[in-house]
């Protein structure tokens, strides 16, 4: 018989109250986004102003206050397509490479001769020995400073190929090395962009690798194309490197292994410094916006352990010799070190105004790109577009949702009531699951619901048939309507499996405008078969309690 506990009511009823709790601040979107920036903007800071705390009054705290995430075709906002110059990591492996295997070599010195490292290529590193006859104990003391490559496709492989030509050893990176260097590399840039979009607060960004060496940036809500460049481009390259002298000529001759760079507080002063840096900004755990002993805005920064006592080191070692605070090849700061500098952390001053002071801490963090990106694609999508497509997609998903009702109601009286209360509750769930999950809404997406919407009422045209069929069959109202929702059973969750499936694919292997469909269908048919089958029938049955009919006309 037509029978639902009291239990399973609970549940179904609950479950729908709480699809409307959790879908209520999308109807307030302005209002709980303003509130939900103010939370994150007073915790990210650590102390609260009174414009967030007035923004995070005008929606309560207990309530709900996830939304659902505008895509960047709904919101407006910029797109990028960078390539990332891996090649300059193996330049940088090169010549952080030079100063051990100077060290080795020079402890053989008797036997080889003197070592000096002369031109060559960018990658690759050459070094002349004073006794060529001894370039095979050259080779291999330089082997010793090779390491195994650990990963799969590089098992049982060096990371550095190391030969001989004629005077000169060669030392490079092995093809294993450079396919997994190339990787790293790519994986770092993703973490560093992604950590660098997301200490400004966007929201939902898309970063994702493309092909070999490209990443795709996607960031919703953000002013411009070329404003999210300068937030991704910058490097933020910071070193600590040891003084060799100072002048006024930029073409000064450096000498191998040493740079010139500019002074960014001394105009027309350059420095020349060793290249080999004693500590980078990757040896940083924490930077934050201070203000220096002159009530100056400044940047105070803390290494990690390594970095401390690399750092610690070289001050005990070079007291009353100046060193250099490099900031994307210029020169910030050349203090004398007074005494050694042990406790790991320091303090970065000069010309910069309190939002410089805050950008800086912010790229610090994040940390510096491994290498060079060059954007080879770029577009800002205004918010008047996005608005727009809002606009287009309300129309159609409301169009749609009328004439699907309308049909509904024609075709089956007042059963179609029942399905299209149903089908209205469905749409509420979707947006309260995507809310939940802090799931992204695209145009596809909302393409996705209005499909949801025409397949949500597929399940009741099913049961409706069958209940038709056991009328003619000449069935009481009750028995026709239990068997026609048992017998439609398996063909309604054959039909959604299927859709499921080709959702799931479409999400693993799709992207983009695809993935964002996936998602809102996926969810649809979760909630579809539970609208269309419990709510529905549960419905039904408060009807039949309430109007106990002696026939169904349906």
């Amino acid at each position: 018989m037509l029978q639902i506990p009291f239990w399973k009511r609970l549940v179904i009823l609950g479950l729908v109250a709480l699809g409307l709790l959790y879908a209520m601040p999308n109807l307030f979107y302005g209002r709980v986004e303003a509130h939900n920036d103010a939370v994150t903007a007073a915790e990210r800071a650590g102390f609260e102003s009174p414009e967030q705390a007035a923004a995070r009054a005008s929606w309560p705290d207990w309530l709900p206050s996830s939304l659902v995430n505008l895509g960047l075709d709904l919101r407006g906002g910029a797109h990028l397509l960078g390539e990332v110059h891996v090649a300059d990591v193996y330049k940088s492996r090169m010549d952080a490479l030079w100063p051990d295997l100077r060290n080795a070599l020079a402890a053989q010195r008797d036997v080889i001769g003197a070592v000096r490292r002369v031109p060559g290529p960018p990658d690759e590193l050459h070094v002349e020995i004073g006794n060529p006859d001894q370039m095979a104990q050259a080779v291999a003391v330089a082997r010793t400073l090779a390491t195994p490559i650990a990963t799969l496709s590089g098992a049982g492989q060096s990371d550095l190929d190391i030969t001989a030509n004629g005077p000169r050893l060669v030392v490079r990176l092995s093809a294993a090395e450079k396919a997994a260097t190339d990787d790293r590399t790519i994986q770092q840039s993703l973490e560093i962009v992604r950590r660098r979009v997301d200490e400004v607060g966007t929201r939902e960004p898309t970063i994702q690798r493309q092909g070999k060496d490209r990443i795709l940036i996607q960031v919703p809500g953000i002013g411009s194309a070329e404003e999210l460049k300068k937030l991704i481009g910058t490097t933020a390259k910071l070193t600590f490197n040891p003084v060799i002298g100072r002048g006024t000529d930029p073409n000064a001759s450096a000498g191998l292994g040493n740079v010139v760079l500019p002074s960014l507080d001394e105009p027309g002063v350059y420095y020349t410094l060793a290249e080999a840096p004693v500590v980078t900004g990757e040896d940083l755990t924490d930077a934050r916006p201070s203000f220096d002993q002159n009530g100056q805005p400044a940047v105070d920064f803390r290494f990690n352990p390594s970095g401390a006592k690399r750092f610690g080191a070289y001050t005990s070692a070079n007291i009353g010799q100046p060193f250099a605070i490099v900031l994307d090849n210029q020169v910030i700061s050349a203090p004398v070190i007074r005494q050694a500098i042990t406790a790991g952390s320091g303090q970065i001053s000069g010309s910069m105004d309190v939002d410089a002071s805050n950008r800086l801490a912010v790229l610090l963090r994040a940390g510096a790109l491994p290498a060079e990106m060059t954007f080879l694609e770029e577009r800002t999508i205004g918010p008047e577009l996005g608005q727009d497509s809002i606009d287009a997609g309300k129309v159609a998903a409301t169009v749609g949702t009328i004439g699907v009702v309308a049909y509904i109601i024609a075709s089956y009286g007042l059963f179609g009531v029942f399905a299209s209360t149903a089908v209205v509750v469905n749409v509420i769930l979707i947006l309260a699951v995507m809310s939940a999950m802090g799931a992204t809404l695209t145009l596809p997406g909302i393409a996705g619901i209005v499909l949801t919407v025409g397949t949500a009422v597929d399940a009741n045209v099913i049961i409706y048939e069958r209940i038709r069929d056991e009328l003619r069959a000449g069935k009481g109202v009750v028995r026709a309507i239990d068997d026609g929702f048992n017998e439609a059973m398996s063909a309604i969750i054959d039909a959604n499996v299927t859709t499921f499936i080709a959702a799931l694919v479409m999400f693993f292997l799709g992207s983009g405008p695809v993935k964002g469909f996936a998602v809102t269908l996926t969810i649809g048919l979760v909630t579809s078969v539970f609208t269309a089958i419990y709510l529905t029938r549960l419905l039904i049955v408060f009807w039949l309690q309430w109007r106990r009919p002696k026939a169904l006309e349906l």
